[in-house]
């Protein structure tokens, strides 16, 4: 193994622990208003065929009654994957506005996939709590 592969290798176990450590000595959250976010989904806005820009979101959905953060937690990857299909297959487009998504349209499509995905009433609500755009153009008349 190359010298700067342990050395990170060695950074990457230096963070993983210290994380683990400050979630830890963390006092437990009330089971109400428990919150996973979903940071950095890349999402298109596709407009007469082509990609116009990308933008990036982070979800915030609040946990049901049953649902812990780190039951949650390992089902990340799912609700990433369901919204990035999802949203290659009908975009998330404003007509006016392709710095921005639909975020009611996305909030509704991860509410419908959520009992699927993690259990009925794990997910209370969700919500696009802040978008990015690759480009921060908007509408070109062309």
């Amino acid at each position: 193994m190359r010298r700067r592969d342990l050395i990170a290798l060695g950074t990457l176990a230096l963070a993983g622990t210290a994380a683990t450590a400050a979630s830890a000595s963390e006092a437990p959250a009330s089971a109400a208003g428990q919150t996973l976010n979903i940071a950095g989904v890349g999402l298109p806005i596709i407009a007469g065929g082509r990609i116009r820009n990308y933008v990036f979101v982070t979800i915030s959905l609040t946990l049901g009654a049953h649902a812990t953060p780190e039951q949650m937690r390992a089902k990340e990857p799912y609700f990433r994957d369901a919204l990035v299909r999802a949203a290659h297959r009908t975009p998330f487009v404003l007509a006016d506005d392709w710095t921005q998504v639909d975020a009611p349209a996305v909030c509704a499509m991860l509410m419908r996939v959520a009992p699927s995905i993690s259990g009925a009433g794990s997910i209370a609500s969700a919500q696009v709590a802040l978008q990015a755009p690759r480009r921060r153009t908007g509408v070109r008349a062309s």
